[in-house]
């Protein structure tokens, strides 16, 4: 009995282990994609007949019901154009904000190659992150701290102070 019990485990053990391993070796560099069992199974064709709920179909249409008229838009943006006083200084400052952007994008690129320097801000930045959790959120009275901190600094930021 002890022989037909240890028979039937290394059979069934041969038989899980020869499911899990590849049917022949891929060639170097490129492996087999995986089947979907559902889609190889299944003709196309099925697939395409189909029943399908109503609510999945999706339909184009012509109409002009379209959400946003662009004609309307771009009326309400030369309303809101002409009605700008200062148009230089937006432009500059709207420049100036394109610039900022792809400065900072170039700059986080280069920080990004060098080899550890990533990671390194990264500790930097968890560090100050656990550091602020404890400084301004974990106690009562310094949350409030933080609370009126701030409203002191939207005061000052709205000129109401």
């Amino acid at each position: 009995m002890a022989m037909a019990v240890a028979a039937s485990t290394s059979m069934a053990a041969t038989a899980v282990l020869m499911h899990r391993l590849p049917a022949a070796k891929p060639a170097a560099g490129f492996f087999p994609l995986p089947q979907c069992p559902s889609l190889s199974s299944t003709p196309f064709n099925q697939l395409k007949g189909s029943k399908r709920s109503p609510q999945l179909l999706v339909k184009a249409s012509s109409s002009d019901e379209s959400s946003i008229d662009t004609n309307e838009l771009f009326s309400d943006l030369k309303e809101k154009w002409d009605a700008v006083e200062n148009k230089t200084t937006v432009i500059i400052y709207g420049g100036g904000a394109v610039v900022a952007v792809w400065l900072a994008s170039t700059l986080i690129g280069a920080v990004n190659s060098v080899p550890l320097l990533p990671k390194i801000m990264e500790l930097v930045g968890l560090g100050y992150t656990g550091w602020f959790v404890y400084r301004y959120l974990l106690f009562k009275q310094s949350r409030k701290e933080l609370a009126t901190d701030i409203e002191a600094i939207k005061k000052k930021i709205a000129g109401s102070e």
